[in-house]
């Protein structure tokens, strides 16, 4: 399987597989997406995007299309979920915030910077996208590598790139048997038209979580508030069943039952007919076998709670075009070089996130607790907290091309 001018394949069409796909494209590298969906297609809620991964767009060339369908929280705030009480608010407008980190914070419509990417990669002519495609596992030898589909088709490559989320097949490969990791939590998603959002709702113009114990709520607007995301996130540690499920009217009342007013409101207009069980994985320290490698999801699946789950895909996709141009695409090395840049980084990504998920979930005498610890924080505070991840990734340090971490 002598590479020659084979392309590099990219198993998943998500906001790391496609980021992947540009950032080769752009190096002048053939790319070719293989996706299972029927179409390259997001579900469509919100996400949030940091100031660390700004650099990264403008690098793609897409920053400007991104703020404009951005939606810049003038605060991000955390109360009470039970008093209402305000625990944290913290400008990411302000001048202090905009000398350290440079980039702005926003939230957006996932399917609108799931769009610029793909609109960008199509403006590419060495990227090909093929859709209803299963990619099963894969082969290789000293030349290229070789991918197996579920209806039979193999397709040839230079190299593989694994993005193909947390339920990834590509992962089969680097670490047997293992599975996602439920944490004992569902989740529910509504976009609201603002108009239908409760009279008394607070707080509409920013990025809200409400603590609750055993529970929280995340809302913000979108689309030029033409739209208002709402998740609703509660503890439910039995809950194994498949994601379509019926609505669950009375248990989710019954779980917000303490909230304060205005919060139960808006749980009683949420759309319940989906349920999303939400899981991670452990860190692990190898993400590449010579030519294939894994990014984003496939690699370091984290909890939703310091909000940059697609910061690092794409940051990973980044790093890795770097590796790549800096080895003159010696892809075993330049793999090793990215796995060897990045696994820390994602690594503390994913446990912190375990940890703040605790803090968040505080019941009785802990939250209290939790709640005095919150209003003592200052903005400076705030940002001593979230500067390790919000300053983006380190430059690329080429000594670590040698051999993989122990």
């Amino acid at each position: 399987m002598a590479s020659g001018n084979k392309p590099v394949i990219v198993v998943g069409g998500g906001l790391g597989g496609l980021s992947a796909a540009l950032t080769l494209g752009l190096k002048g590298r053939k790319v070719h997406v293989i996706e299972q969906a029927a179409e390259i297609a997001p579900i469509g809620y919100g996400i949030q995007l940091g100031p660390n991964v700004f650099p990264v767009f403008d690098r793609l060339g897409v920053t400007d299309a991104v703020m404009q369908a951005s939606h810049l929280p003038p605060t991000l705030r955390m109360s009470d979920a039970l008093s209402g009480e305000e625990l944290i608010n913290f400008s990411p407008t302000s001048p202090q915030y905009r000398e350290r980190f440079k980039h702005p914070y926003v939230v957006i419509h996932r399917a609108d910077i799931h769009n610029i990417l793909l609109d960008a990669c199509k403006k590419i002519d060495g990227i090909e996208l093929t859709v209803s495609t299963t990619v099963t596992g894969f082969s290789q030898d000293g030349g290229g590598v070789r991918v197996a589909c579920e209806d039979g088709r193999d397709f040839e490559g230079a190299a593989l790139i694994g993005a193909d989320g947390i339920k990834s097949r590509i992962r089969e490969h680097f670490v047997p048997g293992d599975t996602p990791k439920p944490n004992g939590y569902v989740a529910h998603r509504t976009l609201l038209d603002p108009a239908d959002v409760p009279e008394g709702t607070p707080y509409m113009e920013e990025v809200v979580l409400w603590a609750g114990p055993g529970y929280h709520i995340v809302h913000y607007p979108l689309r030029h508030n033409t739209i208002f995301n709402v998740v609703a996130v509660f503890r439910q540690p039995d809950y194994v069943g498949d994601e379509e499920v019926p609505s669950h009217e009375e248990e989710v009342r019954a779980v917000y039952s303490d909230a304060c007013p205005s919060l139960k409101a808006l749980v009683a207009k949420m759309d319940l007919e989906r349920r999303w069980v939400l899981a991670d994985r452990n860190p692990i320290r190898h993400w590449c076998d010579g030519r294939a490698a894994m990014l984003g999801d496939a690699a370091h699946p984290t909890l939703q709670t310091l909000a940059q789950g697609a910061c690092m895909a794409i940051e990973d996709a980044d790093c890795l075009g770097e590796a790549l141009e800096a080895t003159e695409f010696d892809y075993e090395r330049a793999f090793v070089l990215y796995q060897n840049n990045r696994v820390i980084r994602a690594a503390r990504v994913q446990l912190t996130s375990r940890t703040l998920w605790e803090f968040y979930h505080k019941e009785g005498l802990a939250r209290d607790v939790r709640n005095v610890e919150a209003r003592e924080m200052t903005d400076e505070d705030f940002q001593n907290c979230v500067s390790w991840v919000w300053s983006g990734r380190q430059p690329l340090e080429l000594a670590s091309a040698g051999a993989g971490p122990g």
